[in-house]
């Protein structure tokens, strides 16, 4: 489910602006857009927690290598994927290769990465105890870090936020995200804190079910969290509003509480009730996650880079001249966003009808 947002989300069509709630918050408040990418994190967290026994027989020098080359692997993914195609259109006309040195370091991916090394060395080699007050001081140790290294009274701003000052001293503006109108990053280095805790919030809502089983007591009590953790939320934003560019801790709390109760209602319906219908499409983008997402992304950049015409690439030829005529505006965008989003899907469709699985 997170995999098919992810790609909705991700790829409007030009032409038109998006319906609001596919777009991101402008800094603070949370949209359902804002919902995909820690919901990703949980599913991290929640596979963790049927891996965790395969990890236990092995030795940890065998543990450290696993989590090691599967964090390097991510990374390295993500790296190349903002990098690709490698080459740019020269002013003069013709093809250049993209420097390295404007390359984007942090990302989704690397995000991903970076939560999945911490969260797996955690609940790993640390007791259910240990993992909490890790989770704790996460979230508060991150609090106190904005304030004290932000700039006074705009610590939580564009400009003034203490992820913003990390990035530029360990990569330098040209290594940055450029889409917010000045060189900062939505996966910043610092703000990757927080979201471990999205990760190890999945692995214990993930270990709980297996050990509670599947019936009401288990659900109840994960819709029971889940609302406490978004009513602390809610509290917690009126000194540390709720801010996904920044991560937050208050929308860690959020967008965990709201996780806990989408699984409880999903064990619910479709475990206990046994409600099959359409769930297959959505195992369909579960089955190759990592695959789908580098080919929903890596095919916007061929679209965009592909001329047709008039200085216009082949992504807006598309949209200008299909999906907003027969549906001018927003309603024009969001067709092309579930046309491009199926695409994906036929393309898993079609490695697991052959049984292919890529995995890392």
């Amino acid at each position: 489910m997170t995999i098919c947002l992810m790609i909705v989300v991700n790829t409007p069509g030009s032409g038109a602006e998006a319906y609001a709630p596919l777009h991101h918050a402008q800094w603070f408040g949370c949209t359902p857009t804002d919902l995909v990418f820690p919901s990703f994190l949980f599913a991290v967290g929640n596979a963790m927690s049927f891996s965790i026994k395969k990890y236990e027989a092995m030795g940890n020098s065998a543990v450290w290598a696993k989590i090691i080359r599967r964090t390097l692997l991510i990374f390295l993914i993500g790296y190349l994927m903002y990098w690709f195609p490698f080459v740019h259109r020269l002013a003069e006309g013709g093809w250049g290769w993209k420097p390295i040195s404007g390359t984007r370091i942090m990302g989704v991916l690397q995000r991903i990465a970076l939560c999945y090394f911490f969260g797996a060395l955690i609940v790993h080699f640390c007791s259910r105890r240990a993992a909490i007050l890790w989770s704790v001081a996460l979230l508060l140790g991150y609090w106190a870090l904005l304030y004290i290294f932000g700039d006074p009274g705009a610590a939580l701003t564009l400009k003034g936020n203490a992820v913003l000052k990390l990035d530029l001293f360990l990569f330098g503006p040209s290594h940055l995200y450029h889409g917010e109108g000045v060189p900062f990053d939505p996966e910043g280095v610092l703000s990757t804190l927080p979201a471990i805790v999205n990760v190890i919030a999945g692995f214990f809502a993930g270990a709980f079910i297996q050990r509670k089983g599947k019936n009401y007591e288990c659900v109840s009590k994960l819709l029971m969290a889940g609302v406490l953790l978004i009513f602390a939320a809610l509290c917690w934003d009126l000194v540390f509003p709720m801010s996904k560019k920044i991560w937050t801790s208050s929308f860690v709390l959020y967008t965990v509480g709201i996780d806990l109760a989408v699984i409880s209602l999903l064990i619910y319906g479709l475990e206990m009730r046994g409600w099959k219908r359409g769930v297959y499409f959505f195992q369909v983008f579960g089955r190759n996650p990592l695959f789908i997402y580098l080919l929903s992304e890596l095919l916007v950049v061929v679209l965009f880079l592909i001329g047709a015409g008039k200085g216009d690439s082949l992504f807006r030829m598309i949209n200008l001249r299909g999906y907003q005529v027969v549906a001018p505006g927003p309603f024009g965008s969001l067709l092309f966003a579930l046309s491009f989003m199926l695409l994906c899907w036929a393309v898993g469709l079609w490695l697991d009808r052959r049984k292919i699985y890529v995995k890392i």
